[in-house]
């Protein structure tokens, strides 16, 4: 006969069923795509932009491009962050902060309408 006992492996904690922060995140990532383009779109279609383009008048520069590109880092920064960290309060803090950098960036391309 065996003589050891043996020791019962841990509970694994699995993911709440109510706690869908990683699909959120998923989701926001995944639609900042479109609204970039319609960001765009709507900035090209305003009477300023438009005359800046053909004419080459009124051209003003708006928030600085680094911005954009600085938010536009920090998203995806956070996206993986939402994505792969275990703790349910840290993926809490990196979708806000990847809705807000996201948002930002956005901002940016529509102050130079």
């Amino acid at each position: 006969m065996n003589a050891s006992t043996s020791v019962p492996a841990p509970p694994v904690q699995s993911q709440s069923p109510t706690d869908r922060t990683r699909l959120w995140a998923a989701v926001v990532a995944f639609l900042f795509v479109p609204a970039v383009v319609a960001t765009a779109i709507l900035t090209l279609a305003s009477d300023h932009a438009s005359r800046c383009i053909t004419y080459g008048e009124q051209c003003t520069p708006g928030l600085p491009n680094w911005l954009a590109e600085w938010s536009a880092g920090v998203g995806a920064v956070s996206l993986l962050i939402a994505l792969a960290a275990p703790a349910l309060r840290v993926r809490q803090v990196a979708l806000v902060a990847q809705t807000l950098a996201e948002g930002t960036a956005l901002m940016v391309i529509l102050s130079h309408a």
